[in-house]
């Protein structure tokens, strides 16, 4: 049996030793680097617990008005020409005093906005969207604009001064917190080219519309999601994702009645703003 002969020593020492280099490398992205990474995401994960255990801003309170409307299209206002439409204000009050007792820098609001807006419904009926609504007509139909960008923006308020001179017509916060978050959630054309039958000329501009109209609140009961994002004095970023679940109805007729007022549990941990750790 013949040996077989290397010639070239130098040379498949050299490949050797780059097999190697290569199997260490291969270990250490696959062990070495996976490790770190766990470590450097437990880490982050404990800051950022350690920096909310205890909130700068959490929500207060949630109030959610919702009743209906009908907008007469036809000639002479005949009722024989309707679209039927669902809305609902939504008021959100934020705390900024329970970690911080004075108005600082830290607890005070800079800039405010709202994005990644989302809703979902029990049909395809109507066409639906969220906008800013001013507080000052909170609780009544008001016609509102749908959005042309993705996020509502708000104005912040920090004089007296600044208050004297604002328009709430325009999304309006207050630095300190001391007005709530105002929206309004609306759900058009529900029905189009509805007529009051023939023995009526009457119809009801409140939620009974929509018992009138045979509407199933199964259809229209929905859930609305957004983000609110606050950066306060300090150039720190909080953000508190909020899922609303809006059922209209009740055992005492809910929205049928021709409004309904809900006033929604805050207590956990998910209504706290999370501080955004860089």
């Amino acid at each position: 049996m013949k040996k077989i002969k290397i010639k070239h020593h130098k040379a498949v020492f050299t490949i050797l030793i780059l097999l190697l280099c290569i199997l260490l490398f291969l270990y250490y992205d696959l062990i070495f680097r996976t490790s770190y990474a766990k470590d450097e995401f437990s880490t982050q994960v404990e800051k950022i617990a350690e920096q909310n255990e205890n909130p700068i801003f959490k929500i207060q309170k949630i109030l959610i008005y919702s009743s209906a409307n009908a907008i007469d299209k036809s000639e002479n206002e005949s009722l024989q020409d309707l679209s039927i439409l669902q809305y609902s204000d939504i008021a959100i009050y934020l705390d900024n005093t329970s970690t911080v007792y004075d108005l600082t820098n830290e607890n005070t609001v800079k800039e405010l906005y709202i994005d990644n807006i989302s809703i979902q419904t029990g049909s395809d009926k109507g066409h639906q969207y969220v906008n800013y609504k001013s507080p000052f007509e909170f609780a009544e139909y008001k016609d509102i604009e749908e959005l042309n960008s993705d996020k509502i923006e708000y104005n912040i308020v920090s004089t007296n001064d600044q208050n004297n001179h604002t328009d709430y017509a325009t999304p309006t916060f207050y630095t300190d917190c001391s007005n709530p978050i105002t929206l309004e959630y609306m759900n058009e054309n529900i029905v189009t080219n509805y007529a009051t039958s023939s023995d009526s000329n009457t119809i009801s501009f409140n939620g009974k519309v929509l018992q009138e109209a045979g509407i199933d609140l199964n259809d229209i009961n929905y859930s609305l999601n957004f983000t609110i994002h606050i950066v306060n004095n300090l150039n720190e970023e909080f953000i508190c994702p909020v899922r609303l679940k809006v059922d209209l109805s009740g055992d005492d007729g809910g929205i049928y009645k021709g409004e309904k007022n809900e006033n929604i549990s805050v207590s956990g941990y998910e209504y706290n703003f999370i501080k955004i750790v860089k």
